[in-house]
């Protein structure tokens, strides 16, 4: 298991890609929390 989610941080606003990038949120992040929890299931 990987947690993807926002860390101890205060909200902020603004438009919600670049929020999701910021937080590390996006697609790309999620891809790499998939290839960690991947890597460790061998």
């Amino acid at each position: 298991m990987e947690f993807v989610a926002v860390n101890d941080t205060f909200g902020e606003s603004g438009k919600p890609e670049e929020l999701m990038k910021k937080y590390g949120l996006d697609s790309s992040n999620i891809v790499e929390a998939v290839k960690k929890v991947m890597k460790r299931k061998k």
